[in-house]
């Protein structure tokens, strides 16, 4: 009998999973997990935020049934999701132009969006992802049936944005290609355009006729304001630009392993709306049938409850400001130790990630001697970082960097 998959070839183990493994075989009681993209707080444990408890005490009382949901999920957490996003004043709303799904979390609002695209975009056509992305984007796209390419973004010379670079690559891309943006708090680097930047990049897109793919896995969690986080997706619409928008309610919420998320359309008209929404629910069926029910009905509890809406926001603020303390706490130490080069860009980068500019060699010895885990391109994880563990965390950052 032959063997169906004796061609199979081993794949790689996953970058992210595979640090995890490592650094929980590590015996040793210095470890400091550096790579995981989960909020941690000062004793390194999962924090549930109070409000979720509290939503979930109403959902308890009310004894819910566990019936299937729509196609489309939630739709008192999709409507809402769609307003967190696009401001509830949005002239989109006005047109009936916004079309909402339930996802499996930001990593299945990508895969619905990218499987709907390659149903209705050219074969052709190019997606833009840049250099560096989340590791799952190009897995995503690809799987999809799209060819993929880099723009330049970040400047290793500048530690910052390379928006000469960006602008230029996004001008030679070919027209009408899909250009992945993040919508804040940039995955790995923590470098976002300013407002104005956003502008300029508004420019060129609009100009090349390219479709903006936003990816919002962390609005509010970046800079403690949901509206701030916004910005760059209610501009695009602002400015006319039809555009897909990926949501995730992991960080934010904290709803890691619910799995919540949200692929938004926003179309020209209303008729394109309704012919989108049908089409995005066929592929959807396809892919999970029916989205679950537990995440969203927390999400939903929070975002169409007054009070706790307001007190989400202060699990917000807290959340981002120990990031931002994290993130002057291990300057001023690599300061204080005299530690060669400039460190400004752990303070001037937003977001749970910073991008270090420890070259991979020194990612290996810090690993290897310090036993500090994080991605072979230095991005680091802020929320990893404790009252207890950033005092080693900077010395062997200062080791690595004079030694290696």
């Amino acid at each position: 009998m032959a063997q169906v998959f004796s061609n199979v070839p081993l794949a790689p183990p996953d970058a992210i999973l595979n640090l995890s493994t490592l650094y929980k075989a590590d015996e040793s009681t210095q470890k400091v997990d550096l790579g995981v993209g989960a909020y941690r707080d000062n004793e390194g444990k999962p924090w549930v935020l109070p409000v979720v408890r509290k939503a979930e005490e109403i959902i308890f009382q009310n004894r819910p049934e566990h019936e299937y949901l729509p196609i489309g999920g939630l739709a008192s957490f999709t409507s809402s999701a769609a307003t967190l996003l696009l401001g509830k004043d949005n002239v989109a709303f006005k047109e009936n132009r916004v079309v909402s799904f339930q996802t499996i979390s930001g990593t299945g609002a990508n895969y619905l969006g990218a499987r709907f695209l390659a149903k209705f975009k050219p074969q052709d056509t190019l997606v833009l992802l840049s250099q560096p992305t989340w590791a799952n984007h190009q897995n995503i796209f690809n799987t999809a049936g799209f060819t993929t390419q880099n723009y330049r973004y970040y400047d290793p010379s500048t530690l910052g944005l390379d928006l000469q670079g960006m602008l230029q690559s996004l001008g030679d891309a070919p027209n009408g290609s899909i250009v992945v943006l993040h919508a804040c708090a940039h995955n790995p680097t923590g470098v976002d355009p300013t407002q104005d930047q956003w502008q300029q990049i508004a420019d060129v897109m609009q100009a090349k006729g390219h479709f903006p793919f936003f990816d919002c896995a962390y609005q509010g969690f970046a800079s403690g304001d949901l509206d701030r986080d916004a910005f760059a997706i209610r501009y695009f619409v602002q400015r006319g630009f039809e555009c897909s928008v990926a949501q995730s309610f992991a960080k934010n919420l904290g709803l890691y392993g619910e799995r919540v998320g949200c692929y938004h359309v926003i179309t020209k008209t209303e008729q394109s709306a309704n012919h989108v929404r049908s089409q995005v629910a066929r592929t959807s069926r396809a892919i999970i049938s029916n989205p679950p029910l537990y995440g969203a009905r927390v999400a939903s509890t929070v975002l169409n409850t007054p009070e706790l809406m307001a007190e989400w926001r202060d699990n917000l603020k807290f959340m981002a400001g120990r990031i931002i303390t994290m993130r002057d706490e291990l300057r001023q130490r690599l300061v204080q130790l005299g530690t060669p080069g400039n460190w400004d860009h752990i303070v001037n980068q937003i977001g749970m990630f910073s991008f270090t500019g420890l070259s991979p060699t020194q990612v290996e010895a810090i690993k290897t001697k310090h036993h500090i885990y994080m991605t072979s391109n230095g991005r680091i994880s802020m929320a990893g970082l404790s009252t207890h563990n950033i005092d080693h965390v900077a010395r062997a950052i200062d080791d690595v960097v004079r030694n290696h």
